[in-house]
């Protein structure tokens, strides 16, 4: 079994990737760009063709099994990037062979399952991270230091939306898409997850879900293209869900954060208003329900070039992606704790959950905080 850290920090950190679709591409083009910290050692698919497709722009020795590349090769980290609901077997079987392991969001398509990689992990010591790369956005970052220092008061609201379109072709592209089984959901859980772990990331713990889904712009899918809900959070501000991939021709993700004090916009990744009032200060009052709010967004300077075009999917390759890997590599020296583990990606897990037993059963559903999520951070 590996140590908890990498000692030998001089020497690159050796990665297997498994799971060579498009996510796998994606990971692998951050691991060329970080070339000088890491090595692609493993390329493992069930479609060898796929795994030699990956490994000839990469690099790696090509396996159709993780088993055969943990007997074969020798490696720190495993990526994890197959369909959603093969994560939990992959992840344990690198965390029973010491492995550190990275797996691309969310977690798994059940807290059970989710659960059963916390306590893998618990038991092997090594480290998790799941990739929630918009945490890692300057415009994040900023509206969770504001949060974090009071500059938006109390929170009394949050919305996340996702406004998109999916072609039935998009669907089609693959027997697992639209699946509960390996996919998990659908707009919430597939497109919307990033959005919803942003809310939780800035409202803080959610404690019940009441929500509405349904199909309405797509054949021949198990899951939902609407989702709708009100979450409530344990300081006891409200948040509102929206979630589609029935939104022709496609608009934003958007977040919006409200408090007694202040309020902020991310939209597309973009930072795009925030009004805050220094702690200790007196707010200014002048405004009521006006159309055209006070927006100190000039203080902040945001470059924020590097995020993904409007429409495009979260998982899209950005400055993001290379920024949550780099503190992956950093926390495997001992440099800095994970970012994002499991016990934070297990709440939005637990939250879109939250919204198919309640649209499946037209109750409020409580979100029972999980002890051994707790227990799941890394330091």
């Amino acid at each position: 079994m590996s140590t908890n850290t990498i000692k030998d920090s001089s020497r690159k950190i050796r990665f297997a990737l498994v799971g060579a679709g498009i996510i796998g591409n994606q990971h692998g083009t951050v691991m060329r760009e970080l070339a000088d910290e890491l090595e692609l050692v493993a390329v493992v698919d069930v479609e060898r063709s796929k795994a030699e497709t990956i490994s000839a722009q990469y690099g790696g020795t090509v396996y159709t099994s993780l088993t055969d590349a943990l007997a074969a090769s020798e490696f720190d980290a495993v990526a994890v990037c197959t369909p959603t609901g093969a994560h939990a077997e992959v992840a344990i079987e690198a965390l029973q062979a010491g492995k550190h392991v990275i797996i691309e969001k969310p977690a798994e398509v059940t807290l059970e399952k989710t659960d059963e990689i916390i306590a893998a992990q618990q038991k092997a010591g090594t480290k998790v991270t799941v990739i929630s790369q918009h945490r890692f956005d300057p415009s994040t970052e900023i509206v969770l230091a504001a949060i974090a220092n009071g500059e938006l008061g109390r929170l009394t609201s949050g919305i996340a939306s996702i406004d998109w379109w999916r072609g039935q072709s998009y669907y089609d592209s693959g027997d697992w898409r639209g699946t509960w089984a390996m996919d998990g959901g659908g707009a919430l859980m597939n497109q919307g997850v990033h959005t919803v772990d942003l809310l939780v990331a800035a409202m803080g713990r959610p404690v019940e879900v009441f929500a509405y889904t349904a199909c309405l712009a797509h054949e021949r899918i198990e899951v939902e293209d609407v989702a709708a809900g009100v979450v409530k959070f344990e300081s006891g501000a409200l948040g509102v869900l929206h979630g589609s991939t029935a939104a022709f021709p496609g608009l934003s993700a958007r977040l919006q954060v409200h408090g007694d004090k202040g309020s902020a916009v991310i939209d597309n990744d973009k930072l795009t208003y925030i009004h805050t009032t220094a702690a200790g200060s007196a707010k200014d009052e002048k405004f009521f329900g006006s159309n055209e709010p006070s927006n100190q967004l000039d203080r902040y300077q945001l470059q924020d070039s590097s995020a993904p075009a409007a429409g495009a999917d979260p998982g899209q390759l950005s400055d993001a992606h290379r920024h949550q890997y780099r503190n992956f590599l950093a926390a495997l020296r001992g440099e800095e704790e994970i970012r994002v583990g499991l016990a934070e990606n297990r709440q939005s897990v637990s939250v879109i959950m939250g919204v198919y037993e309640s649209a499946r059963t037209g109750k409020p559903v409580s979100l029972v905080k999980d002890a051994s999520a707790d227990k799941g951070g890394q330091r």
